[in-house]
């Protein structure tokens, strides 16, 4: 670490005033008034397919905005096949292209640090940058690769391919304070190792008042805090509210899409907030206009769609790329040797990895435990948490480049030996935040685990049954068991202080499996991979009338906690019931996550007796092109739907976010009858994807469809819905 300069506070009146995002504003520029184009991105995390056509837009924006930034939020390590191959080294090249102004650390920029190597890869990366990195409240100094890079300064005098506090940088003889902040969160959710993270509001603080006392009257801060995250943590609407003197917020964190600036204004002068969503789906755009004294009196912001049509690939770009995306589709097409015959589920939001069980977190969790069990014949539990599963697999051939994608971090099998009580203090921690949410959800192997959403955090866990082969028994708080998981959560990842006690005092051993390899060497023994819901987590619901051993259980309370389906009544999903098309209108309206409230008055003029939310649902789905009338001005809301009908609407819905799918053969059906091409491709689509079976080589299309069976379509669907 090189040396640390401090400079007083500088005391700054608060006023009171209120928040809100400000619509765009622009006025002409007065006399003395400085103008500024920011660019920025976040969240990036090794996303380069489309690099070359963000290289394209910056120089676009340069060339009109002479008086520019770029600057990055954190969160270019982890997340795809670029990373693991290049670790970092090949964003790296493509920033340096651009010719970014500064950076700062996101958590996973310490993705590395339990590594052999620790973070030798993120020191290649700063030392390679040919631009600052600035974190005011990161500590390097513990950390052998890094301490040599950090100065502790604001200062204007600074290298590339070192680390500040703050920088000071001169646009058109103006100069602009730029410093970066790190989430806290980082020693929980990442592998900082000896790398420390102070307090992100006094770091500001001192930041702010280090500028103004070099005169500058115009500071940014680059956080990689979350726009919304948790304020048990930090986050950007926090740091704006309580630290005067900021003008803008470049964030990350959060992959929040900010179409528009958020204008606070809850203090003397505003700050705008600004983050770019995610993995250079969009390169962000803020042009601001200063008065002499250093306060924003015009801000308008957009976000350029990296891979809009008519946004073109650099040509010095694309061709730099390509010995990149060489490398990565010759990884990408080797075979594991295994074949999905189900879509493996590892998305986010309702119903994906960090709020419920799903079959990719059970497949996991069934080839930890195996791999466990090998090494020590005690272990009985296998847990991952869902923040390490990172994307879906798909029907077919399973890739090495597929599974490298899903598990991209490369954590290390961890064994520890924990009591019942303890185990169940971690079950509480992992479902504290549902339906929210939660890096840190467990999926689990060896275990079934019902717990009630409706009760206080921390005693929400209801019952929890330990299932060692065939047997199945309550768990004893006083017994103790072998429990696998990653190193990663055996240190307290997630916040797992449970886990770190036990890591602390012994009690874990590390055979040095890797993850992704015990995934693979899995998946590889069973040849055809099916993993289904096996009711391993359970949330309670107010149903009384579906049953636990009924083969659509699972389906019924994914769909209800995902807000897809609700009951019948208060207590009641009569599951064998026929479905209506209305009812079909309302699911297929909140999977889609529709706004039926603004969309268009459909021609129908029978539904005008149905309450007017159904009525909006049906004028969604219909505007949108799922459902379509049963005549020009009749809907025949209380029809019973067919299951080739039915099929057809889901098709729709799955080719709505994925495209068109191509069909090459008819799903082995017999009793297709006269329904129209369209119809059998529908259910061909659906079977190849696993969504739905049919009886005995027959699918049945004429037969109502029930509620259950709806359940099962449109809990194996939504996953499909969030690409």
């Amino acid at each position: 670490m090189k040396g640390k300069m401090f400079k007083s506070a500088v005391a700054i009146a608060l006023t009171t005033s209120v928040v809100g995002i400000q619509s765009p504003t622009t006025t002409e520029a007065a006399t003395g008034d400085f103008e500024l184009t920011i660019m920025h991105t976040n969240d990036t995390h090794g996303n380069l397919d489309k690099v070359a056509n963000r290289v394209s837009l910056v120089k676009q924006i340069r060339a009109e905005k002479p008086n520019n930034l770029l600057l990055d939020g954190g969160d270019v390590f982890s997340g795809t096949l670029y990373f693991n191959e290049f670790k970092g080294q090949a964003d790296l090249e493509f920033m340096n292209m651009m010719k970014y102004d500064a950076m700062t650390f996101g958590n996973h920029e310490f993705d590395l640090g339990g590594s052999e190597d620790g973070h030798a890869a993120l020191k290649a990366f700063v030392e390679g940058a040919e631009f600052p990195l600035v974190a005011a409240n990161t500590d390097f100094s513990g950390d052998a690769n890094m301490a040599d890079l950090q100065n502790e300064t604001y200062t204007a005098d600074y290298n590339n391919g070192e680390i500040y506090s703050g920088i000071i940088k001169e646009v058109d003889g103006e100069e602009i304070g730029i410093f970066g902040l790190t989430t806290e969160e980082t020693t929980s959710i990442s592998s900082p190792g000896d790398i420390t993270f102070s307090d992100y509001i006094a770091a500001a603080e001192e930041a702010v008042a280090a500028f103004e006392a070099e005169g500058i009257n115009k500071i940014i801060a680059v956080t990689h805090l979350g726009f919304d995250d948790s304020t048990e943590y930090d986050n950007d609407q926090l740091l704006a509210a309580a630290v005067e003197g900021i003008d803008v917020i470049v964030g990350g964190h959060t992959h929040k899409k900010l179409s528009e600036p958020f204008f606070f204004t809850g203090n003397a002068e505003p700050t705008v907030i600004v983050q770019a969503n995610e993995y250079n789906k969009f390169l962000g755009q803020l042009d601001l206009t200063f008065d002499e004294d250093g306060v924003i009196t015009s801000q308008t912001g957009k976000l350029h769609e990296v891979g809009a049509e008519g946004v073109t690939a650099d040509p010095e770009a694309a061709e730099a790329l390509v010995k990149y995306s060489d490398k990565i589709k010759e990884v990408k097409n080797q075979s594991t040797g295994a074949t999905a015959e189900v879509f493996l589920n590892g998305g986010r939001n309702a119903g994906g990895v960090r709020t419920a069980e799903t079959n990719l977190g059970n497949l996991i969790t069934d080839g930890m435990l195996a791999a466990a069990k090998k090494i020590d014949a005690d272990t009985v539990i296998a847990l991952q948490n869902g923040g390490g599963i990172r994307a879906s697999i798909n029907v077919g051939d399973i890739t090495v480049g597929e599974v490298l994608t899903t598990m991209p971090f490369g954590n290390a099998l961890a064994i520890m030996s924990l009591t019942g009580a303890e185990l169940k203090t971690a079950l509480e921690h992992s479902v504290r935040q549902f339906p929210e949410e939660n890096g840190g959800f467990l999926h689990v192997a060896g275990l079934e685990v019902s717990f009630d959403p409706t009760q206080p955090a921390g005693s929400r866990v209801t019952e929890v049954f330990v299932k060692n082969g065939d047997v199945r028994t309550a768990l004893d708080p006083s017994k103790t068991y072998k429990v696998a998981t990653n190193t990663f959560t055996a240190k307290g990842g997630d916040g797992y202080e449970v886990f770190a006690k036990a890591y602390n005092d012994g009690r874990v051993s590390e055979p040095g499996n890797i993850d992704f390899q015990m995934f693979i060497d899995h998946a590889k023994s069973l040849g055809k991979v099916k993993p289904m819901l096996e009711n391993r987590i359970n949330p309670k619901t107010p149903l009384t009338d579906i049953m636990k051993d009924r083969w659509s259980y699972t389906y019924i309370t994914d769909v209800y906690h995902r807000g897809i389906m609700n009951g019948t009544s208060d207590t009641k999903f009569t599951p064998k019931t026929d479905l209506t098309r209305w009812e079909a209108a309302t699911i297929i309206s909140r999977m889609m996550k529709l706004n039926p409230e603004t969309a268009p008055k459909s021609p129908f003029t029978d539904i005008s007796d149905l309450p007017l939310a159904r009525q909006q649902e049906i004028n969604a789905v219909f505007a949108e092109g799922y459902i379509t009338g049963k005549s020009a001005t009749k809907f025949n809301p209380r029809e019973k739907i067919s299951r080739a009908h039915f099929a057809l609407m889901f098709s729709r819905v799955y080719e709505k976010v994925n495209g068109d799918y191509k069909v090459d053969q008819l799903a082995p059906y017999s009793d297709y009858g006269q329904h129209t091409p369209e119809t059998k491709e529908a259910i061909t689509i659906l079977h190849n994807l696993g969504i739905v079976q049919g009886y005995n080589g027959k699918f049945m299309p004429s037969m109502k469809i029930t509620r259950e069976e709806t359940a099962k379509i449109a809990s194996l669907t939504a996953p499909h819905t969030t690409k």
